[in-house]
């Protein structure tokens, strides 16, 4: 009995240790067959490339791009003992207060973006906040119904787009220009819609994105080894500009002063080297914040520099001047009938502001006779004047550097041939031009009869913080050597004994011609003018191009009283920043 009793139980422990078995083997069966969600091994990153910057003369970026990121979270996995927890830490971390944090997370259930605009380097704190949070369990692994799979989502940081910063605000506005925001498959990307931000979109643009792709560590980094593939990413070339902020700041500043003084619409003024068309300054005293443009900035986002056209007035005269001499028409010392002041040309009364009996031809232009160069204009055959404001580059675009511009135009060739067309334009009328025409014209004086192109953009900077430089443009002649010194002479004959008198600074050589010219409005002349002065500031070693247009000052209509002291200071600040060093002997 006994015996038979211990063969059962002997039976028994088999038939549980068989049972054990089989079932063991259906486990490892079962696992080896089932479809199972295994992570990869592989992992790819990818990084986009950034928009370039634009640099100034003397290091100073003047506009830059930064990353932004936005951080995203699933509030179904946020564990509901540690919530707290993570408003605190995202708050402390991000910046955010915590009833903004809150504020968000309350929005809705599920996927909830807490801020789209976090900087690179917060965002590189909150990836580490991220990584500390999963360690810390403050999120739950929850089954996906659809997959049946457990999974944790926790903090993301996701890049999503780019931010187009200007550290100096206003600065060089309107010539910098201002940016949009593009959206490209969910990253906000930046595109130049004005002034250098577009006339070099193409070049201030991402190359190419850089992606990674190969095995991952234990914590999901990629491992670079011989198997793993990366293609770098390239930014967009930085732009380097021959403008310098410290001149361009006091510049700024001191049309501010005088707009309000003059108490003019605008003014604008132009600094370039003479003999290579290298521009010193561009300044405005309409600008405006690129990131923050309301509609009272409307009309400042043009650059008036190319893009506001108008009748010259007498700063034309001087051109007109050097065609007669280029041509051997006219003496320096001829004698011109001044008709004491009143002239009758045809069914046109042409007048001086000054009345003169007799003055020389050359005292026309430092006096700025009207009836003067009126008539002394009409040596000139139609062919002549037209084909010689072309060569000065009127009706033509003055530099390549900016876009949109307003190129204006010439009367031509057989309307030049009627006598008071070829009066009017003689003086500035009849004609339309903008500054930096104007500033081109005027090198010529100021450079042996070569006429030099406004360069703004030096050189190109790219990934490698390599400059490739951009060569001054080829200079045109456009006056025998002769003939532009002469009315060099004239121009600082006029500053010394003329209309240009507040503009002498003693040590320098400083010459230039006054312009004042009505205003149209609706095909009227209108009691509203501009007023201008075109001219040079030389010293032994530097020779410069100034160029001040007034628009509609109410303090006076002369620009003797106007454009010209705008000038005088511009000089002056010029020597105070080392630009001009005056020749004055103690």
């Amino acid at each position: 009995m006994v015996n038979r009793n211990k063969s059962k139980k002997i039976l028994l422990l088999y038939l549980l240790i068989s049972l054990a078995f089989i079932a063991f083997l259906s486990v490892i069966l079962f696992t080896v067959v089932k479809s199972r969600h295994i992570p990869s091994l592989y992992t790819k990153e990818s990084s986009r490339a950034q928009r370039g910057t634009v640099i100034s003369a003397d290091g100073f970026h003047i506009a830059t791009t930064k990353k932004l990121y936005k951080a995203v979270v699933d509030t179904r996995y946020i564990d509901p003992q540690k919530r707290e927890l993570f408003i605190e830490l995202f708050s402390i971390y991000s910046g955010m207060t915590s009833k903004a944090i809150k504020k968000r997370l309350s929005r809705r259930k599920g996927v909830v973006v807490l801020s789209y605009n976090i900087p690179q380097i917060q965002a590189q704190y909150l990836k580490k906040l991220s990584y500390e949070l999963r360690r810390f369990k403050v999120f739950l692994e929850l089954k996906n119904p659809r997959t049946g799979l457990r999974s944790i989502h926790g903090l993301s940081i996701i890049e999503s787009g780019e931010s187009r910063r200007y550290p100096y605000g206003n600065l060089l506005t309107p010539i910098i220009g201002y940016p949009h925001k593009v959206e490209d498959n969910g990253y906000t990307a930046i595109k130049g819609v004005k002034g250098l931000e577009k006339r070099f979109d193409a070049d201030l643009a991402a190359r190419q994105d850089g992606f990674s792709r190969g095995k991952r560590d234990v914590n999901g980094y990629i491992i670079l080894n011989k198997e793993s593939f990366t293609k770098p990413k390239i930014n967009g070339l930085d732009i380097k500009l021959s403008i310098p902020v410290a001149l361009q700041i006091r510049i700024e500043k001191l049309l501010d002063t005088m707009k309000i003084e003059l108490n003019a619409k605008e003014i604008m003024i132009a600094i370039m080297d003479s003999h290579t068309g290298r521009v010193y300054s561009m300044a405005s005293s309409n600008r405006y914040l690129p990131k923050s443009i309301r509609k009272k900035d409307y009309p400042s986002l043009n650059s008036g520099m190319i893009e506001y056209s108008f009748e010259p007035g007498s700063v034309l005269k001087p051109i007109t001047f050097s065609l007669l001499l280029e041509h051997k028409l006219v003496n320096p010392y001829d004698l011109v009938n001044g008709h004491n002041g009143r002239f009758k040309m045809g069914r046109k009364v042409i007048t001086d502001e000054h009345k003169f009996d007799w003055l020389s031809a050359e005292n026309v232009i430092v006096y700025s006779s009207n009836i003067g160069i009126a008539q002394l204009a009409q040596k000139l055959s139609g062919y002549e004047f037209n084909n010689g404001l072309k060569k000065f580059g009127f009706a033509q675009k003055s530099t390549p550097d900016l876009i949109y511009e307003k190129v204006g135009f010439i009367p031509s060739s057989k309307r030049l041939e009627n006598e008071i067309y070829k009066a009017t334009c003689a003086y500035g009328y009849g004609i339309r031009s903008n500054l930096m025409q104007l500033m081109r014209a005027y090198s010529v004086f100021n450079n042996n009869g070569k006429m030099v192109t406004p360069q703004i953009v030096t050189g190109y900077i790219d990934e490698y913080h390599q400059e490739k430089k951009i060569e001054p443009f080829e200079e045109q002649q456009v006056l025998r050597g002769a003939t532009a010194q002469r009315v060099k002479k004239i121009l600082i004959k006029t500053v010394n004994k003329g209309t240009g008198k507040k503009a002498i600074t003693p040590g320098l050589e400083i010459g230039g011609k006054t312009g004042t010219a009505h205003i149209v409005e609706k095909g009227k002349y209108v009691r509203k003018y501009n007023t201008a002065f075109i001219g040079f500031a030389n010293d032994k070693t530097h020779n410069y191009t100034i160029g001040v247009i007034v628009v509609q000052p109410k303090k006076s209509q002369f620009a003797a009283q106007t454009a010209v002291p705008v000038f005088k200071q511009a000089v002056d600040v010029m020597i105070e920043e080392g630009y001009l060093e005056p020749n004055i002997v103690e």
